[in-house]
């Protein structure tokens, strides 16, 4: 396979329809999450999951690649990034599945909603980018937001030990994770499409999940593969969404917009599972809202400035 036609190093930037895609994903991604609890309930070994939500991706990321720039915009000539990128997400991925097995799902997402904190961090050091004071705070007060949701007078006797202790540490370690995957998309970013990225993290990543399958793999009935159908369709949104939103604007802009994911989660937890948060929500949740809202409409503001400053 020929490598596609690289994008220039510094990729056009669209901080709105960055913030867009990310609010997409985070709608997509509670969601699947649903979908990962229900083919748990019913019987299917986690690693099968992971299996099939990166088998099923490959056709539509596939098809999708095919009528909208060709094959082409499937090669590649950076390999090893993109090895590094699949086993990162890997691990990542199932990291994530586990602590939304264990779990409710609320809890699970506020947790992960500790990504900015390590994103920013990383992003400031890895890849250089500025991080204005107004950014870190709307970050801060947004991370607040989410111990307020969580809690921490009775979360930490309750929610935080006992049975849901393993549940906790596997749900920090996806969030970690899926902060050094969030530099990693971004770094491929700069020279690869959202499709390419999408495409070598899924096939590649099907090599350790085909080896594990064999020995994890039982007979499904037709309630069980309509759900994991569901889960490689709403994998592929995710997956197009979040490396998409990457690609048009900065890793401190964009994930802050993951905070609405909690908004998602009461309500999937609520309708899906029976399960409804506690009163502190009602404290923490705007604050999250709040500081996701700040950052859209200050990051849009300044874009403007510099398109102004560069036409001038």
């Amino acid at each position: 396979m020929t490598a596609a036609a690289a994008p220039s190093a510094t990729a056009p930037q669209n901080y709105l329809g960055g913030i867009a895609l990310r609010l997409t994903a985070m709608l997509s991604l509670s969601l699947m999450f649903v979908v990962v609890k229900l083919i748990d309930a019913s019987g299917v070994h986690i690693l099968e999951s992971l299996f099939w939500r990166q088998a099923l991706v490959i056709p539509i990321v596939f098809a999708w690649a095919v009528t909208h720039g060709g094959m082409a915009s499937l090669g590649t000539q950076r390999i090893g990034a993109h090895a590094r990128r699949a086993a990162m997400g890997l691990v990542g991925m199932a990291c994530n599945f586990g602590g939304m097995i264990f779990l409710p799902m609320a809890e699970a997402t506020s947790i992960n909603l500790s990504v900015p904190i390590f994103a920013v961090l990383f992003a400031a050091l890895l890849l250089r980018e500025p991080t204005g004071l107004q950014r870190w705070s709307a970050v801060i007060v947004g991370f607040l937001g989410v111990l307020i949701v969580l809690d921490p007078g009775a979360g930490f006797a309750a929610g935080f030990g006992g049975h849901h202790g393993l549940g906790m540490l596997i749900a920090l370690a996806g969030a970690i994770m899926t902060a050094l995957i969030t530099i990693a998309v971004r770094d491929l970013g700069r020279t690869e499409n959202a499709t390419t990225i999408v495409f070598w993290f899924s096939l590649l990543s099907m090599l350790p999940l085909g080896i594990a399958l064999p020995f994890v793999i039982t007979p499904h009935d037709s309630y069980q593969w309509l759900l994991l159908g569901a889960l490689g369709l709403s994998g592929a949104v995710v997956q197009l969404s979040l490396t998409g939103a990457l690609r048009l604007a900065p890793v401190a802009v964009v994930i802050p917009m993951d905070y609405s994911a909690l908004l998602w989660s009461i309500a999937c937890g609520w309708f899906f599972f029976g399960t409804f948060p506690a009163e502190a929500t009602w404290i923490g949740a705007p604050l999250i809202v709040a500081s996701g809202l700040f950052i859209a409409w200050r990051e849009h503001r300044l874009h403007i400035e510099r398109q102004k400053d560069i036409t001038a």
